[in-house]
């Protein structure tokens, strides 16, 4: 079988060509995924469907629909602060959303997390 053709290694700035078909030359090689050892741990299974169903009973309309005067039942339960921002499972810092406003919320958090890991290739 033949190799891969030498693709320059995707790192921002480097021009090394990779012969192996990985992507990053040997400088450049990402570590594998783990989580990290200060993540939150995040609410699951029956005790989420508990904390979900009795917070739409509370509340039962997005809040940030309400406050644009528009009325729509919510579907997300929301943490305002992300776990991976230091947020917690605290009833204060969660929120019921509708799908429309929980994507914008989290297409902007994922922005953020983005450029977050731009930042250690900009300082590295």
């Amino acid at each position: 079988m033949p190799a891969a053709a030498p693709r320059p290694c995707s790192h921002p700035g480097c021009g090394v060509l990779v012969r192996d078909g990985s992507a990053r030359c040997e400088k450049h090689k990402r570590p594998a995924w783990v989580k990290k050892p200060t993540a939150v741990k995040r609410v699951t299974g029956r005790k989420l469907q508990r904390l979900r169903a009795e917070l739409f009973e509370r509340e039962p309309l997005c809040r940030e629909c309400g406050r644009l005067g528009l009325v729509r039942l919510a579907t997300q339960r929301d943490h305002i602060i992300p776990l991976e921002e230091g947020g917690t499972d605290a009833d204060g810092n969660i929120q019921p959303l509708c799908d429309a406003c929980h994507d914008i919320k989290s297409k902007a958090e994922r922005a953020r997390g983005v450029r977050r890991a731009w930042d250690v290739y900009r300082k590295g």
